[in-house]
């Protein structure tokens, strides 16, 4: 949360000198919770490995004994355990109805209070409500944003005021790279499409 602030602290033409006791935490050896571990959350397990994270994650299937062994992730059959546990809660879910508002205020209360939650998947996973609350009232430590509902939020929306809170305007793939990709996978699809190929991205309708 301390880098939005930390860069205005270090450019301000106020600023005399850096405090001593501006502290943050650490990300080396903390629980990392992943709800939702598809092609996405396992990537982001590959990362936290990197950084010694003890790894949790909730899904609907169980990942292969091998696949868990690989991130050294471990499966949490019920969502609570893992909110309990985790230092840092990560949102890596499609958005569903089941998933619609799937953290509110029961699950935010089964959190740490010195816990972050991150939402990397749609804003509408979250009830912002909540959120709002539980930031107010320190029943979580942080949150951090890259999506929210609707995209922007309105200028007056409380999440806005909070200063224990990062919010990102959808970037998580606003790279050069990933937007080449993204269009040449679109385009590898239509190609397969007009052949009459097997669709290398196809989504199967429910």
């Amino acid at each position: 949360m301390y880098l939005h602030s930390g860069c205005q602290i270090a450019v301000s033409p106020d600023t005399k000198y850096f405090a001593v006791d501006w502290l943050g935490v650490e990300v080396t050896r903390a629980t990392l919770g992943i709800i939702g571990m598809g092609s996405i959350g396992y990537k982001v397990a590959q990362r936290a490995r990197a950084f010694n994270m003890r790894i949790l994650y909730h899904n609907r299937n169980r990942r292969r004994k091998e696949e868990e062994e690989a991130v050294g992730a471990h499966y949490c059959e019920k969502m609570g355990d893992l909110l309990q546990q985790s230092d840092f809660v990560m949102l890596v879910v499609n958005l569903t109805p089941e998933t619609h508002k799937l953290i509110g205020k029961k699950e935010l209360a089964l959190m740490k209070p010195t816990a972050t939650l991150i939402n990397i998947s749609r804003g509408a996973v979250i009830d912002q409500d909540a959120l709002v609350e539980a930031l107010q009232n320190k029943v979580i430590r942080a949150a951090a944003l890259d999506v929210t509902y609707p995209e922007p939020l309105p200028r007056d929306h409380p999440l806005l005021k909070l200063n224990n809170i990062i919010i990102t305007p959808h970037i998580g793939t606003a790279t050069v790279q990933a937007m080449r990709m993204m269009a040449e996978e679109a385009i590898a699809n239509m190609l397969a499409v007009l052949n009459g190929q097997p669709i290398p991205s196809e989504v199967f309708p429910k």
